[in-house]
């Protein structure tokens, strides 16, 4: 029994670190309208698996080394006015695609695609852990840091160059987030479901928030309720446990737009 309490408590504490990073992050995500921006940044996390493991190289630095590469270079066709969504949908596909052919190359080494693709939040160790909240706690720190600046920049450029804020440099702050989200979020949810679980406990809160800090706190809220309601469904019920996270934010988010208040 004790067992499988502690089995259970890891997988819970796993997917709340995860939500308290992807919450406030999320706002960002959703504000700016960077959602094909976090499914490449994702996508591409394949990609840091198979060069990990062609290295002997532990996952977490691969996913995060490729995600930051890929996260720069859509920030940099951002920053020149060419990333519209076709690119970014071209991009993350690619990304996703040229992982799964890198992995293919790798016949001597054992992968299990399933558990990063969709997650393998059950199997979460001690040392997981301790990546998924240091993590959590770096994305905390810096938003924190960064917060009255990454607000103005999302505003308007032009709005930020008056205040004196670097737009691309705030830019390049959410891309060092977003993909260090993505490198501790790979176990819990998987990289296909990292951007639901980005956007969607997001824009489920802005239906009840009124300022921007409301919101990024119902994200994080509305997260750690999805986080723990979908670990409990899966052992409930032998369900996929990132799929079945993503389905609770996804009736949370549907409840969200029954009773929140109408949008502006």
């Amino acid at each position: 029994m004790a067992a499988l309490d502690s089995f259970l408590v890891r997988a819970a504490l796993g997917g709340a670190g995860v939500a308290v990073a992807a919450g406030p992050l999320g706002c960002f995500v959703v504000w700016r309208r960077m959602a094909y921006f976090s499914d490449a940044t994702a996508h591409a996390a394949i990609l840091g698996v198979a060069l990990a493991l062609a290295l002997d190289a532990p996952i977490f630095a691969g996913v995060l080394l490729v995600a930051l590469a890929m996260g720069a270079a859509i920030a940099t066709l951002a920053g020149r006015g060419a990333a519209t969504d076709t690119l970014l949908g071209v991009m993350a596909h690619s990304g996703l695609a040229a992982g799964l052919v890198a992995v293919s190359f790798l016949p001597d080494v054992r992968i299990d695609l399933i558990s990063f693709l969709l997650g393998d939040i059950l199997a979460v160790r001690a040392v997981d852990l301790a990546l998924i909240w240091g993590g959590a706690a770096a994305v905390l720190g810096v938003l924190a840091w960064r917060w009255r600046a990454l607000l103005t920049a999302t505003l308007g450029s032009d709005l930020a160059h008056a205040a004196g804020i670097d737009p691309d440099r705030e830019r390049m702050v959410l891309t060092l987030c977003l993909a260090l989200v993505v490198a501790v979020a790979i176990k819990v949810v998987g990289v296909l479901l990292i951007g639901a679980l980005l956007i969607v406990p997001a824009a489920a809160a802005r239906r009840f928030a009124r300022t921007p800090e409301w919101m990024a706190a119902g994200a994080v809220a509305l997260g750690l309720v999805a986080a723990l309601a979908g670990v409990w469904l899966s052992f409930r019920f032998d369900t996929p446990t990132g799929p079945s996270i993503v389905c609770v934010a996804a009736a949370l988010f549907a409840a969200a737009n029954l009773f929140g208040r109408p949008r502006a």
